[in-house]
């Protein structure tokens, strides 16, 4: 009886990491796809727009992914 329930309590383990899995892919996948539509965005401004906001073109990856690269 005692290997069931060590065999239960495995199990319900691996199932909370597979969903945490899950959820870790989820988010990252949101929050990449957010980031793509602000480059997307920033994309479609004019080189005039985006000196305004003191960026230039070649900048503007860097600047939505500022936070996760150290560059």
């Amino acid at each position: 009886m005692a290997t069931q329930a060590t065999n239960i309590h495995g199990l319900a383990g691996r199932n909370e990491g597979f969903w945490a899995g899950i959820a870790t892919g989820l988010n990252n996948y949101m929050n990449r796809k957010s980031r793509i539509d602000q480059v997307q965005k920033l994309e479609a401004k004019s080189d005039a727009e985006l000196a305004a906001m003191g960026l230039k073109r070649d900048d503007i990856t860097r600047y939505v992914f500022r936070d996760m690269f150290y560059i």
